[in-house]
């Protein structure tokens, strides 16, 4: 078990007096089980652990009524071995998605007041793309609004992986302190996140694929972990979306590395497919977000706060929610090519994707900036309660639209601004360049 956030997240929860049902929402292979039932067994008694996906039978011990009682008396008939004690038991549903009627049980579990329920579900967000009979057996069992408590979980994120990697808190509280008293970083600590970083680029943050990187080191096992969770995914769109939308969710998934290496790297249908038209494919795209595979970042009208309220809701970049999974979508060879320095013009792509992974994994909203007339900003981030822009360089280079942003305060209202890149801390006016490995920090809103 690797040192994951959800479980401040969950101790949290418990530590709520007034706490109902809770359950953990992330897309699959992002670690919720693990970090569940590990949560569980450290602090319950007991733990009965349902797993619906695996065992589709188990959806009869919540028919035909969800009294708690009676749906106790149904698993310990099925489940002999299974101990349940009032005041020391912990039930665990998994992909809870798959048995509505045991998300609907959440109500009475909470009523009833004598067990606590933790439950994961990976594709809760995915509305309107079930069978009718599914929707049917949704609609009755009457999800518990009110009667549950929903947290998200997503992959590691790069301080996960620095955990994982035995970075110390007291390394981290002296990037923080760099960052504060805007000093440069020790040579040495300096190029051991730049490598970790790099690292991190190719592995990304699914569970799996993290172990393997650290047990073995071998870049083409991490790839094979990695490209078989894009078939599941895969799997996941063929199974739970209707026939005439599948052909469309995979073209949009498949479209994304294309997306990317165009210079406007706004999402564009006729990407897709030549002709396409967005009334025929959002919802498709709109599935995929939903999944939590990707993360949308909205263009704004204006550079100031509130960011949401000024985005431009038909315009937008579509990034992968994880790096490591964007890097197994390009051909074999990518992740040397990253490690090695050799990458010519996809590399801007591929930075972008990795400061869009982090800013996504700390929670935060993704928003960019772009007018015809050539100024282009990344990503806008509220900053010390400021509207900050934020370039990404995968190496040193001049930052035009960021330098005309900052002469321009009349009009553009910004008096601050972030340079991530491969460079130590420095500032030169209003602009602060840093590490790329930093953006985690940038958590002060």
């Amino acid at each position: 078990m690797y040192k994951r956030k959800i479980e401040n997240k969950l101790q949290a929860w418990l530590d709520d007096s007034s706490h109902k049902p809770i359950v953990v929402k992330g897309v699959r292979q992002c670690g919720k089980t693990s970090s569940i039932v590990d949560f569980a067994r450290k602090h319950f008694k007991h733990v009965v652990y349902l797993d619906f996906r695996e065992h589709p039978d188990y959806k009869k011990f919540f028919t035909p009524n969800l009294e708690v009682d009676s749906i106790i008396m149904r698993i310990t008939a099925s489940m002999p071995s299974a101990e349940i004690e009032p005041g020391d038991t912990c039930f665990v549903f998994d992909e809870i998605q798959d048995c509505p009627r045991a998300r609907g049980s959440l109500k009475y579990f909470h009523l009833d007041g004598r067990y606590e329920v933790m439950c994961t579900g990976s594709l809760l967000g995915v509305n309107g793309y079930k069978t009718k009979e599914e929707e049917q057996e949704e609609r009755e069992s009457s999800i518990p609004v009110g009667f549950e408590d929903i947290v998200n979980m997503y992959p590691m994120d790069f301080e996960e992986w620095l955990w994982a990697n035995g970075i110390k808190n007291l390394h981290i509280d002296y990037l923080k302190q760099c960052l504060t008293n805007e000093t440069p970083v020790e040579e040495a600590l300096h190029d051991r996140f730049r490598n970790l970083l790099h690292q991190y680029v190719v592995v990304g943050g699914m569970p799996e694929a993290v172990s393997t990187f650290l047990e073995t080191k071998q870049i083409g096992k991490v790839l094979a972990v990695q490209r078989r969770i894009i078939e599941e995914y895969k799997s996941d769109m063929l199974q739970y979306a209707p026939a005439i939308d599948k052909p469309r969710i995979r073209e949009c998934f498949e479209s994304i590395p294309a997306q990317l290496a165009r210079e406007y790297k706004k999402f564009t249908y006729t990407v897709v497919r030549p002709g396409a038209r967005g009334r025929d494919y959002a919802g498709s795209l709109q599935w995929i977000e939903d999944a939590g595979i990707i993360r949308r970042c909205y263009n704004t009208e204006i550079t100031e706060l509130p960011l949401d309220g000024n985005r431009v809701q038909s315009e937008f970049k579509v990034y992968m929610a994880d790096i490591g999974l964007l890097i197994a979508m390009l051909e074999e060879g990518t992740q040397s090519s990253i490690l090695s320095g050799d990458l010519l013009s996809y590399k801007g792509a591929i930075f972008e994707n990795l400061v869009a992974d982090i800013l996504g994994k700390m929670e935060r909203k993704l928003y960019y900036y772009h007018k015809d007339g050539g100024v282009e900003l990344d990503f806008l981030i509220r900053y010390k309660g400021k509207c900050v822009p934020i370039e990404c360089k995968s190496a040193t280079g001049n930052a035009k639209s960021m330098r005309t942003v900052l002469k321009n305060y009349d009009k553009y209202h910004i008096d601050n601004a972030l340079k991530l890149g491969d460079y130590n801390i420095g500032r030169k006016e209003k602009l602060l360049t840093i590490p790329m490995y930093m953006a985690f920090l940038l958590t002060e809103v």
